[in-house]
C-alpha cells in the first residue's frame, strides 16, 4: 500500500512485538514483485532508497538488505552518487520467486478474498486463547493507530494488528499461513490506493473497528470477534475496490 514520504530523520516504523520487522524473505519478494510490477527495463535506474521504502513499506536496513541480494544475483547494480541501475541481464541467476511470480497473477480483489475467508476464523481462535498482556498489546496499538502523524505509520501499525490477532491464535501454523498471505497482500495492494492528506483523518473507519474487534476479543466471544473481523474486511474491500 501506499505510505507518505518521511522526512530523512524519520526513525523506521517497527511493528509493535517485532524486532526485525518485515522479514528479508518478504521484502525480497516485495522488491522483485515492485520491479517487476514497474516494468523497469535492463539498464534503468530505480527510485532512490528513500522513495523505494516509502512505495515498499520497508525501513533503510530491510530494503539494503533486499537490494544486496539481487546484487549478488547479479539483477542489479549500484553506483555511489549516481544511483542503483538493473542490470543488462534479463533474468537473475538465483532461483525464481515463487511469491513474485504469484503476485503477478493475482488482483487486490482476490487477496482480499481470501482475507476475508482467513482472518475471521484466525479472529475466532484469539478470542478463545488470546493472553491478557496480547490484548493489552492490541489496545496500545489502537491508540496509537489513531494517533498516528502519517499513513506509513498508521500502516504498519495496521499490518501489526492483524498479525498481533494471528499470533494470539494459539496456533503456529496459523501464523505461519497468516504470515503467507500477508505478504502476498503486501506485493500486491501497495500503491493501489489513493490517500488524501498525511494522515488518516479522525473519523477513519479502521479506529472504531478495531476497537469493536479488540473488545470483542477481550470479552471471550468469539462469535461476536469473527464477525467483527469480517465486517471490518468487508469495509477494508470497498474501501479499497467500490
Amino acid at each position: 500500500m501506499p505510505n507518505d514520504i518521511p522526512s530523512q530523520s524519520e526513525a523506521p516504523v517497527r511493528p509493535l512485538g517485532s524486532e526485525s520487522g518485515v522479514s528479508g524473505t518478504a521484502a525480497l519478494a516485495q522488491l522483485r514483485a515492485y520491479i517487476a510490477d514497474r516494468a523497469f527495463k535492463p539498464g534503468e535506474r530505480l527510485p532512490p532508497e528513500r522513495q523505494l521504502c516509502t512505495d515498499l513499506g520497508l525501513n533503510r536496513a530491510e530494503l539494503r538488505r533486499a537490494l544486496q541480494v539481487l546484487e549478488g544475483e547479479n539483477r542489479l547494480w549500484r553506483h555511489v552518487g549516481k544511483g542503483t541501475f538493473l542490470t543488462e541481464v534479463d533474468h537473475p541467476s538465483g532461483p525464481p520467486d515463487a511469491f513474485g511470480q504469484l503476485a503477478q497473477q493475482v488482483s487486490p480483489a482476490d487477496v482480499l478474498r481470501a482475507r476475508a475467508a482467513f482472518e475471521p476464523a484466525i479472529t475466532r481462535e484469539a478470542a478463545l486463547h488470546a493472553s491478557a498482556a496480547t490484548i493489552a498489546k492490541m489496545r496500545l496499538n489502537v491508540d496509537r493507530a489513531a494517533k498516528a502523524a502519517t499513513w506509513r505509520e498508521y500502516e504498519a501499525l495496521d499490518n501489526d494488528f492483524h498479525r498481533l490477532i494471528a499470533e494470539s491464535s494459539g496456533s503456529v501454523t496459523l501464523l505461519a499461513l497468516f504470515d503467507q498471505l500477508n505478504t502476498l497482500r503486501r506485493m500486491v495492494s501497495w500503491g493501489r490506493m489513493v490517500r488524501s492528506g498525511i494522515r488518516p483523518p479522525p473519523d477513519h473507519s479502521s479506529f472504531a473497528e478495531h476497537l469493536r474487534i479488540v473488545n470483542e476479543i477481550a470479552s471471550r466471544n468469539p462469535d461476536n470477534a469473527q464477525n467483527a473481523m469480517r465486517s471490518h474486511l468487508r469495509t477494508v474491500e470497498n474501501r479499497l475496490l467500490g
